[in-house]
């Protein structure tokens, strides 16, 4: 008489199985996230690049230290903005990301969980 239970073997085998794929499939919506923030990231710094070369050359044309007080007040109103609204939309990424990533977990921790 074989004393090996095939079916708790059967059974780790599958948790292990689910446990891989749950593993990889949260790794690719991470690599996913992390790339969107990364492009957000480049993007956000380019703009501001430009926006502050921008500035500095209408700073130069000046005609005025009025008009050249004006250039720099807009553009640090404009800056600061810019910074906020883009805190934010980093902000929500990170917390889209998370959520995302977690997901896979969710039927796996609920497999794992006694008495579910």
């Amino acid at each position: 008489m074989n004393h090996f239970d095939t079916k708790a073997f059967d059974e780790v085998q599958k948790l292990g199985k689910d446990s891989v794929e749950t593993g990889m499939t949260a790794f690719s919506t991470l690599s996913k996230g992390m790339q969107a923030i990364a492009v957000e990231s480049v993007d956000y710094t380019k703009k501001t690049f430009e926006d502050g070369t921008a500035a500095l050359e209408k700073l130069l044309g000046a005609k005025s230290l009025e008009k050249a007080f004006e250039i720099q007040q807009d553009y640090v109103k404009g800056a600061y903005e810019g910074f906020v609204a883009q805190a934010t939309k980093m902000g929500e990424l990170y917390v889209d990301l998370a959520k995302q990533a977690y997901k896979p977990y969710e039927g796996y921790l609920a497999k794992m969980t006694p008495g579910k």
